[in-house]
């Protein structure tokens, strides 16, 4: 396969530096790993051991989700700034220019009470790790430190805004900056410098943990570049509602609409995701600087990044903030509504980030995707996603995509951080349909519960149904039975048509796809999970980046202990405690010894990805 044609593109000059190549990668939230030295959770240095275990594996991508600082809810895609960085990440032991020895025995304590491992993210450590650190930066000498002064100076423009966000939001018991005093909400120049003045020792506080995250991360890209590993960043689309952006920045937002995403088949009633869009006409006005400046910090710490829900850059759906919450994203639009604009907002966009950087951008094109997008990616040299489960061709009926057909300009990867693991959407999710979705489509048809009750059980196995998900009976084995069964004729359940063709056999279908044609249809094995591996790994991709829990479910103990459909990293437009909490079940120090490492390297040598 000749990728050279991404040495034509606008972003040939990026292509140059990464070099244009097969590779293979993982993907992970910081907080999802951890080793013998972690405090909590996953911390930056952490990540030097997933970079030896990398090299141990033949991989040369490690793929972050975002490491925003969070607000109360601690997603990393609604996070308080989009340049701070949350100082849960950061190692008290490798502080810069700081005394420890005062604090062992508190850095012991704090150890024992968070120690690393378990279930699930105890996100206290959040609160008392600052505690700590606000005890070693008062014990700290941080006059004259020329390196602290020149990162307070290079970045002031956005650590002033930032500072001034948190000390107010401390004045005010931290309620979201729409309800401070009017005097705060729409501060003055004159107001914000006395309180900066008034609060000079918080503010170096908080500019001090910011520099000292940002020390640990500088070290961390470092040491990925000496070991020739590329490490993508995560940069959130949008900004938390309560952020120091949107307070700073009023104007670049449109603060009487929510963002979201539209009903589809996999929710039916949209999403709603709370965040403010872009107000595009005033960010272009200001030449894009919000975007150019946020893209230019993220490059001090990373070689790629992924841009975050892409398909907005060309139009993002909106829902007024007045539409009840019960309706999710069902009562929305698209801003701007003119389809004609699309794909000109969009290439804009795009351009001005290239411009703006020298890292590789890769886009998230999921979700409702504008015909314009896959147009703009292929001539800027982009790459897009694709979703192993996802890949089917309508034309074909629904059957999988050969990998050869993969876009060259992608990332081929199994699941997402948004979706159920491989073993989970195999047990759960294949060959079903989304119960919700289905009794809104019968809705239009059928008014009596009894009879859609009765409809259900002539369609779906009761035995094989579950966590909202209907499976098709064996014997509903043709467009036709299914119409008989719903009595309708082929115009008006059409929709129902679409539903079934494209999920109906869908097991059989994967089954044939990777090879493993007449095995059991329920049972994932080890052997399974290879060959879906080896498949997306053999796939046109110049990128193929798997989760790392896809990985380790080689291990037929993990396999069967982590296989549940509640094991993931999120669940899409819900708030949820299990959310962003998940922690994976092997030490970074076990994982570089793991017994399937060889299994993961053969993998990727095999399909030139080494």
């Amino acid at each position: 396969m000749d990728y050279n044609s991404l040495l034509n593109t606008y972003s040939s000059s990026l292509w140059k530096k990464i070099g244009v190549q097969k590779r293979a990668g993982v993907a992970l939230p910081l907080f999802s790993v951890y080793s013998k030295n972690s405090i909590g959770t996953g911390e930056i240095p952490d990540l030097k051991k997933v970079i030896d275990w990398c090299r141990v594996t033949g991989m040369s991508v490690i793929q972050l989700l975002p490491l925003n600082e969070l607000g109360s809810d601690n997603a990393p895609y609604n996070a308080i700034s989009t340049f701070g960085i949350e100082p849960m990440y950061i190692s008290i032991k490798k502080l810069r220019n700081a005394d420890l020895k005062p604090f062992r025995k508190e850095i012991r304590a704090l150890k024992k009470n968070f120690p690393a491992g378990g279930s699930k993210v105890n996100y206290n450590i959040r609160t008392e790790k600052l505690l700590l650190l606000k005890k070693i930066f008062s014990a700290s000498v941080i006059t004259g430190l020329a390196d602290f002064e020149t990162f307070k100076k290079n970045n002031f423009h956005w650590l002033k805004y930032y500072c001034l966000f948190k000390i107010i939001s401390g004045m005010n018991s931290g309620k979201n900056w729409s309800e401070w005093d009017l005097k705060y909400r729409y501060i003055a120049s004159y107001t914000a410098e006395k309180i900066l003045k008034d609060n000079e020792n918080e503010i170096n506080f908080y500019i001090w943990v910011q520099w000292q995250l940002y020390e640990q991360l500088i070290s961390v890209k470092k040491y990925a570049k000496r070991k020739k590993v590329f490490i993508m960043g995560d940069i959130p689309f949008l900004v938390s509602r309560n952020s120091a952006d949107v307070w700073a920045y009023k104007n670049y937002f449109k603060l009487q609409l929510s963002s979201g995403a539209p009903p589809d088949m996999y929710f039916s009633k949209g999403q709603r995701w709370g965040m403010p869009p872009y107000n595009w006409d005033n960010i272009s006005a200001d030449n894009y600087s919000y975007f150019r400046e946020k893209i230019k910090y993220a490059e001090n710490f990373f070689d790629m990044y992924r841009i975050d829900h892409f398909v907005g850059l060309f139009r993002i759906w909106t829902i007024d903030l007045r539409t009840p919450e019960e309706s999710g994203g069902m009562d929305g639009k698209f801003d701007p509504e003119d389809e004609r604009y699309w794909e000109g907002q969009g290439r804009n966009i795009l351009r001005t980030m290239i411009n703006s950087s020298e890292m590789l951008p890769c886009a998230e094109d999921l979700g409702t995707v504008p015909y314009c997008s896959d147009k703009v990616l292929k001539e800027s040299g982009v790459t897009g996603i694709n979703v192993q489960r996802w890949e089917k061709d309508p034309d074909d009926d629904f059957n999988f995509i050969s990998p050869a057909d993969y876009r060259i300009n992608s990332v081929a990867t199994v699941s997402t951080h948004d979706s159920s693991s491989l073993p989970a959407w195999w047990e759960n999710e294949a060959g079903t349909v989304d119960e919700i979705s289905f009794r809104q489509i019968c809705e239009k048809f059928i008014s009596s519960p009894d009879k859609y009750s009765e409809i259900k059980d002539k369609l779906f196995d009761k035995e094989l149904s579950g966590n909202g998900r209907l499976y098709w009976k064996e014997e509903v084995t043709d467009k036709a039975k299914l119409l008989h069964i719903l009595g309708l004729d082929y115009e008006t359940g059409r929709e129902f048509l679409e539903m079934y063709i494209s999920s109906f056999n869908e097991k059989k279908k994967f089954l044939n796809y990777i090879g493993m044609e007449g095995d059991s249809e329920h049972n994932v094995s080890v052997h399974f999970i290879r060959s879906s591996l080896e498949k997306i790994s053999s796939s046109s991709s110049v990128f193929s980046i798997q989760l790392l829990m896809e990985y380790l479910y080689l291990d037929p103990g993990l396999l069967e202990k982590f296989r549940g459909w509640e094991y993931r990293i999120n669940f899409p437009g819900t708030v949820k405690s299990d959310n962003w909490s998940v922690i994976f079940p092997v030490s970074l120090e076990e994982l570089i010894e793991f017994g399937i490492n060889g299994e993961i390297r053969e993998i990727n040598m095999k399909y030139g990805r080494i």
